[in-house]
């Protein structure tokens, strides 16, 4: 039977990258492609950022493709589609690969007559998605604000077990624990604590750094990462940080596994100043079709699709971003020749 596959293009970008990262989809699987809407633009058709039809199409596919949505300003209703759906799933496990293809090198970002060598970058970021401080439980007493930090051990066993999971199938030697025990004794010394005991039973190296620590190292000596795993909010803004170490957030894809369904989204965002001008870098939503097909046990069509990425990196058959000149869909027919002429 085909597996389903939902797909919501969203706003502005998403619905230009989503299109060209689906031909490489359905010419190297057998799927079932179902259509959902949501977004700003949904919003503004019918009151909805996150149709109850969009939702009960994620709850009958096990795949969901998702773009990017806008978030709208002043809206006091306003739920985000994505952490809607991550929520409604339990999709417990952010997953971002962090892999620059060994190609780029970074100028400008240390000053005049510096630059930032980061070739062969090639780590993986896996946050917890589901505690933290993003439980939302806040509230202000008098003129005090008040955030509950939520970190169970239950959820911890899980994403640190995914985590060394993940790094034993995919052949990865070393998972780092980040977490700032040394003043959150309680919630992210649970963490810690935790992620210890279940490394006991992997053959796979195993260290942890304090959060600050790790947010300059990541930057100055990002071959000291293989796997991290961490808190959901500490994971956030990691991973946010990483992609710097991208050259562009074009080449940054992400998953949220949950234990019967998972999705898929390009880390960057709607991007309303160039939607619509066919500029847009498919790369990070074709990655996401890679992720699929590692995800469904299909690594080698995965590592096919990114095989052909880094072609046109080292061809410069890239888009603006990347320092190039070709436009959305030309990147996407350059990575489906590739992909073809394998075949």
């Amino acid at each position: 039977m085909k597996r389903k596959v939902l797909v919501i293009e969203g706003d502005g970008i998403g619905k230009e990258v989503i299109p060209e990262a689906v031909k490489l989809l359905t010419l190297l699987g057998d799927f079932e492609i179902l259509k959902g809407d949501a977004g700003l633009e949904c919003y503004r058709r019918c009151k909805e950022f996150l149709p109850r039809e969009t939702l009960e199409k994620a709850e009958e596919s096990d795949i969901i493709l998702f773009g990017a949505v806008t978030s709208p300003k002043g809206v006091k209703d306003y739920k985000s589609p994505i952490l809607t759906l991550r929520k409604t799933f339990n999709l417990y496990a952010n997953v971002r690969p962090i892999n620059n293809f060994g190609l780029l090198r970074l100028e400008g970002y240390l000053g005049k007559n510096k630059f930032l060598d980061v070739k062969n970058v090639d780590l993986v970021i896996i946050r917890e998605n589901t505690e933290d401080l993003y439980v939302g439980f806040e509230r202000e007493l008098y003129d005090i604000a008040i955030a509950d930090r939520v970190v169970s051990k239950k959820a911890s066993e899980r994403i640190v077990r995914f985590a060394f999971e993940y790094a034993k199938e995919n052949k990865r030697k070393r998972v780092s624990c980040i977490h700032k025990a040394n003043v959150l004794k309680v919630t992210d010394g649970l963490f810690l604590k935790t992620f210890y005991e279940v490394a006991k039973n992997y053959k796979i190296e195993a260290d942890d750094y304090l959060v600050d620590s790790a947010s300059y190292l990541l930057i100055k000596e990002p071959e000291r990462f293989d796997v991290i795993v961490t808190t959901n909010m500490f994971g956030d803004i990691l991973s946010d940080e990483a992609s710097l170490l991208l050259g562009s957030l074009g080449l940054a894809p992400s998953a949220n596994i949950g234990e019967r369904k998972a999705l898929f989204e390009p880390v960057h965002g709607s991007a309303p100043d160039i939607a619509g001008k066919g500029i847009a870098n498919p790369m990070a939503a074709i990655l996401c079709v890679a992720m699929i097909f590692d995800y469904i046990g299909e690594k080698e069509k995965g590592n096919l699709i990114r095989e052909a990425i880094k072609h046109c990196i080292e061809e410069g058959k890239v888009t603006k971003d990347l320092g190039g000149s070709l436009k959305t869909h030309e990147v996407a027919e350059e990575i489906i020749k590739y992909v073809t002429n394998y075949e």
